[in-house]
Formats: structure tokens, C-alpha cells, sequence
């Protein structure tokens, strides 16, 4: 099988799921940096990207931007319709899919894709709706340890790492 998308929720696995809010009510997140590698690898192996979440703020609108995510969908209700009609837009199937979520309105997709995992943090009943429980939590490096398994099962990490490699070399 070979992964054509992937797609991840936001709070729980790019973040610890904490919101954090000043005395003016401004609401902050914080983002762990290790996981834009594995946008990075994506990107290197023109494997599309996509974030489906049920949070609407500027700040998931800020990170995607910034790391020319295009395929974003926020304040979703029903993660799986999003993703079947992404699907359909890009002509492949539920089972080219990989999807990191981290609780139950992640679960229907979970269960629905090709391959999918949840951070080592999320509750225990999620693991039947998974693939993989990762050893990273959720805002410590879960979605580029998601990237890096799903990789290495699809014999692509090399391939991403020596394309990295190049890429890098050429810019010097």
C-alpha cells in the first residue's frame, strides 16, 4: 500500500492540548518545532498534507501558513466527510490515507484509513480505533514520529533523508 495523503488533527498531537490564555483573553499555543520535519519530509516525497480540525482560530491558521500546509479544514464537525470529499478531490482512496488524531472525534476516521496512530498521551480507549499508540505525546514530536514510522513501513525515509540532504547542499 502506498500512502497518497496524510492528513492530522492539531490540538492533542501538535500541541499538548492546553490552551492557554493571557489576562486579555488572547488565546496562545505552543507548537513543538521537531514536527515541521515532517512536513519537510512530505513535502521532499510530494506526499500532500492536510489538517482537519474542529478548532477555528487564527492560530492553526498562522501554522499552516507559515509551513505552506494548503489543505486546511478547521471548526469540522465530521472529520470523515472531510476527508472522503479531500479524497475524492485528489482521486484516491480512505486506504491511501494516514491520519493522526488523538480522541473521540478523531475515532471514525482512525478507524476508516489506511493507516493511522494516535500520541503515546491519548486515552486508553482510543487504541482500538488506531494502527500504532507513537511513544511521543501530543506537542513533543508525535506528528514527526507519525511521519517517520509511516516512512520507514513504506521504505521512503532514506529516500527523504537523501532528498533533504540534497536540497540542503544545493542552497550552500
Amino acid at each position: 500500500m502506498k500512502i497518497k495523503l496524510v492528513l492530522t488533527d492539531i490540538d492533542g498531537v501538535w500541541t499538548d492540548g492546553g490552551m492557554y490564555y493571557d489576562q486579555t483573553g488572547n488565546e496562545m499555543k505552543k507548537f513543538n518545532t521537531s514536527d515541521s520535519a515532517g512536513v519537510v519530509f512530505l513535502r521532499l516525497l510530494d506526499i500532500p498534507l492536510g489538517i482537519i480540525t474542529g478548532e477555528n482560530t487564527q492560530i492553526v491558521k498562522r501554522r499552516a501558513e507559515k509551513l505552506k500546509i494548503t489543505h486546511l479544514f478547521m471548526g469540522v464537525m465530521n472529520k470523515l466527510e472531510v476527508a472522503e470529499k479531500l479524497c475524492e478531490e485528489l482521486n484516491i482512496s480512505l486506504q491511501e490515507v494516514a491520519y493522526i488524531g488523538d480522541d473521540l472525534n478523531d475515532a471514525i476516521l482512525l478507524r476508516a484509513v489506511g493507516f493511522s496512530a494516535i500520541p503515546a498521551n491519548a486515552p486508553s480507549y482510543m487504541d482500538k480505533y488506531s494502527s500504532l499508540r507513537l511513544t511521543k505525546s501530543g506537542g513533543n514530536g508525535a506528528f514527526r514520529e507519525f511521519v517517520e514510522i509511516l516512512l520507514q513501513k513504506e521504505n521512503f525515509m532514506e529516500t527523504a533523508i537523501q532528498k533533504y540532504i540534497e536540497v540542503t547542499a544545493r542552497r550552500q
